[in-house]
């Protein structure tokens, strides 16, 4: 899957994420859904990697979880990268919200591929 079509899903993600859970995430408009989306994978393609090899003893004894906590800390970047206009009411929902990322990526990656 490209980045652009994966832009446009992280996108829509968080569109519906901040509809249903208004508490959780606050999004100011469509735009800046994109402008996150697309933070969010250049921080995927540039950060991620770091963290992921320095994290790596404690992600292979926590058989993988900890993974998504470096997915939380990527969103959690993207709202300090983005101000205002997306932000997170704690890392508790940026944590859960990666989980949903995940899996509806997870989904869609499959059902195109």
């Amino acid at each position: 899957m490209g980045f652009w079509q994966r832009c446009l899903i992280n996108a829509l993600v968080f569109l519906a994420t901040a509809g249903f859970f208004p508490d959780a995430l606050h999004v100011a408009n469509v735009p800046t859904a994109f402008l996150a989306a697309i933070v969010l994978g250049l921080l995927n393609m540039s950060v991620k990697p770091i963290l992921f090899v320095l994290s790596l003893p404690i992600t292979v004894v926590t058989l993988g979880i900890f993974y998504l906590i470096i997915n939380g800390l990527m969103l959690e970047l993207t709202s300090v990268v983005m101000g205002g206009l997306f932000q997170f009411s704690s890392f508790t929902s940026a944590f859960m919200i990666a989980i949903v990322l995940s899996i509806v990526n997870l989904i869609i990656t499959d059902h195109l591929s």
